[in-house]
């Protein structure tokens, strides 16, 4: 990964699989595992614009599963970009 953009889109594809992941885990545990409330943050952003959606539940999906993967997209860019800064130091 040589650029800032390769790295964003590489943490951002990890963001989308991380989000997928936890939204399919969501519904085959039957919402039982007592974590997940505060491990999807697009839960809030769902609630938050459900009433500019008209109530759609698939749109509500839709916007949590986006911010769920910008979130942990986020926190994988962050620490790609602190491995990538690592690697830099290393002597060769």
């Amino acid at each position: 990964m040589k650029t800032l953009k390769s790295r964003l889109i590489v943490a951002l594809a990890i963001g989308a699989l991380i989000s997928t992941v936890l939204l399919v885990m969501e519904s085959l545990t039957d919402h039982s595992i007592f974590w997940m409330g505060w491990e999807m943050p697009g839960i809030s952003a769902a609630y938050l614009f459900w009433g500019a959606v008209g109530g759609s539940a698939f749109a509500g999906i839709a916007i949590a599963w986006v911010v769920n993967a910008i979130v942990y997209g986020a926190a994988a860019f962050g620490v790609l970009t602190v491995f990538k800064l690592l690697t830099l130091a290393l002597p060769k």
